[in-house]
């Protein structure tokens, strides 16, 4: 923050997290490297609460990355849920088999090690770098560029994609000690997710209030690209959530006509062709995608479950 001693900033906010953070199993003392990874994976796009019983139950059914490489892949789409974009399972089940086949099933410590894993890219390797094992990485995800937009640029809202720039003022204002900086860069999260929220900021509550760009020059409207939510009710995510839903619930192969019949999921409602293109379309793509494993006879499963 501009006038502002970093020591100071960093004093406030580590100081604020020790008496705010929320418990967490992923933050435990007695968490893995792995446990953190399988949380940082389910974490992206998801909100906490979603996340949180799936990963206790993916815990205990795999509390190894060498355990879930023995399971089916489809096993982990299953037990995946109601995440969305299931795509993450899989790609976690890959990165599984990786850390199992090439690092003897432990979670490989070097950043530029975990960003050669399946799924892992820059964001992850750093979390798990920082949240894992304690070392200076700049990890910078939604929460972190909200704040220091706010706080430090001085506008409502980051832009829609991330910037050289922000990843550069991320990474002037890490401290230099590894375990702070692990510290700092959860505790700004943190920050985001619970006081600088997107919509109702809580600047009352916030420690920084007063060194906050933001409210310097008066909280100033976002003025920049505008910014739509994703549609759910009759998209493709919410047709491919089914069609998946199906095979998840089943404990056998399930005959393509029980698929047909889930889609679309009101049979009066108009343009019944239009849904049936579409779910047929759906399908292909789950297929194409390796979530969904056709059989001979019209039978399909989740990948080599049943």
């Amino acid at each position: 923050m501009p006038g502002t001693e970093p020591a100071v900033l960093h004093d406030r906010l580590l100081r604020w997290y020790a008496a705010h953070r929320r418990d967490l199993p992923w933050r435990a003392p007695d968490r893995s490297p792995w446990g953190v990874l399988v949380s940082e994976v389910m974490l992206q796009q998801t909100p906490v609460a979603r996340v949180e019983p799936v990963w206790r139950r993916w815990m205990q059914l795999w509390p190894t990355a060498s355990a879930l490489a023995q399971a089916a892949p489809g096993e982990a789409v299953r037990e995946w849920g109601r995440l969305g974009y299931p795509r993450r399972a899989l790609r976690l089940h890959a990165a599984a088999t990786a850390i199992h086949d090439e690092h003897d099933g432990q979670v490989p410590v070097d950043e530029v090690m975990l960003r050669t894993l399946p799924g892992v890219g820059d964001y992850t390797a750093a979390a798990v770098t920082a949240f894992a094992f304690g070392r200076r990485a700049t990890v910078v995800d939604t929460n972190v560029r909200r704040v220091h937009a706010r706080a430090v640029s001085g506008i409502a809202l980051p832009s829609p994609s991330l910037t050289r720039a922000e990843l550069d003022l991320a990474g002037r204002l890490l401290p230099a000690d590894d375990a702070e900086a692990a510290t700092w860069s959860v505790a700004v999260m943190e920050l985001g997710a619970l006081v600088c929220t997107a919509r109702a900021p809580r600047c009352a509550d916030c420690p920084v209030a007063d060194l906050c760009a933001w409210r310097r020059a008066g909280s100033p409207a976002y003025d920049g690209p505008v910014r739509r939510g994703q549609a759910w009710a009759g998209t493709d995510r919410q047709c491919r959530g089914t069609l998946l839903q199906v095979l998840r619930d089943a404990d056998a192969p399930v005959h393509g006509a029980r698929l047909r019949a889930s889609w679309p999921l009101d049979p009066a409602a108009p343009d019944q062709e239009a849904a049936h293109l579409q779910r047929d379309r759906c399908l292909d793509a789950l297929v194409a995608e390796g979530l969904v494993e056709p059989l001979p006879e019209d039978l399909f499963r989740l990948p080599g479950t049943g």
